[in-house]
């Protein structure tokens, strides 16, 4: 009953939120972004695991949305729990506006039973922006019949060009198998402490980010049991693993739905995401798995009013390298979900 409990407060926890409009990047493979999608699934893998990823949105029109997430995290056995690292470089438009966020996190396993086990992540980030004012332009800078030429009366030379702030995130993922099946969910709140980031005034809070993400593997044939280690995986056993993401960033919702199709190694995905307003994207995947490393590339097919033939959708590249280990933990349940 406990475990029902919190897992039927983690969804209520999504609805909740108060509305503004979403800030964060979003990654297409969140699973391929472990530490970002979610700070609980730090040590998860149990041996320490690096994860590089990036992301360009939209680079048809020009001044296109780039990001790049590099992080580390292990299972370490003195603390009971996993450490991780995360790097972030987010740049906007031609690199006006670039957000860079560096993140130290502590997840603690609670195992339910030998089926079952839990998982609560912290997280504490420092956060740097950095905003390029003679880039930008301002109304006074328009001539009704040549445009821009005109220089701006703002006090430009004056403001705050850095801002940098302490920022907060936690959350929470249950994971367990039935006797064929592999089942997971988890909630995490970013920016739980809403920190200022105005460059001028002291007014402008980054709204808190709630996430929730449901699925399972399940098995099409008999052929072995579903590791996301693909060594531990039988090269003739075939899986689905339908999964279903929401991110609700006050006014800004947004939902992911589909299915990945996995074969020994080889996972493709197919994936719709919409919004509150519309349709958004296809999300079209194709992945590879090695024995300790895996690498995914996906593309984003603009369905929505912006044409895909304007914006060229996104791509996005995933690569994750699985360390060796020696590690004491006997009976660790692992979660065994997509890795992309």
């Amino acid at each position: 009953m406990n475990i029902i409990k919190v897992f039927v407060f983690s969804i209520f926890s999504v609805f909740i939120s108060l509305e503004t409009y979403g800030q964060d990047p979003a990654f297409s493979q969140y699973f391929g972004n472990p530490l970002y999608l979610n700070p609980a699934f730090a040590g998860t893998a149990v041996c320490p695991r690096v994860n590089l990823n990036y992301r360009n949105q939209w680079p048809g029109i020009g001044q296109s949305y780039v990001t790049y997430t590099a992080n580390y995290d292990a299972y370490v056995d003195k603390i009971g729990g996993g450490l991780g690292l995360f790097v972030m470089n987010d740049r906007a438009g031609a690199g006006d506006l670039n957000i860079l966020q560096v993140s130290g996190i502590y997840s603690y396993r609670i195992p339910v039973s030998k089926r079952f086990s839990m998982n609560a992540g912290l997280e504490a980030s420092y956060r740097q922006l950095s905003l390029d004012w003679s880039q930008l332009t301002f109304g006074d800078m328009i001539d009704p019949r040549y445009g821009f030429i005109y220089p701006t009366q703002e006090d430009i030379v004056n403001y705050a060009s850095t801002k940098g702030y302490v920022d907060f995130s936690t959350g929470l993922i249950g994971y367990g198998r039935t006797k064929k099946t592999n089942y997971y969910f988890g909630f995490a709140a970013h920016h739980i402490t809403k920190p200022d980031q105005g460059f001028i005034s002291d007014d402008s809070y980054l709204p808190t980010k709630f996430t929730f993400n449901i699925g399972a593997v399940v098995p099409v044939n008999q052929f072995g049991v579903y590791r996301t280690n693909s060594s531990m995986r039988s090269q003739n056993g075939v899986w689905i693993s339908p999964n279903f993401l929401l991110q609700k960033q006050q006014d800004f919702l947004q939902l992911n739905y589909g299915v990945y199709a996995i074969k020994g190694p080889l996972v493709g995905g197919l994936w719709l995401r919409q919004s509150k307003e519309n349709f958004d994207a296809f999300i079209v995947l194709v992945g590879f798995e090695g024995d300790n490393w895996k690498i995914g590339y996906s593309y984003d097919i603009t369905i929505s009013e912006l044409n895909n033939s304007n914006t060229q959708g996104a791509h996005e590249l995933s690569f994750a390298l699985r360390l060796p280990c020696r590690s004491k933990t006997r009976g660790y349940e692992t979660i065994n979900c997509p890795s992309f």
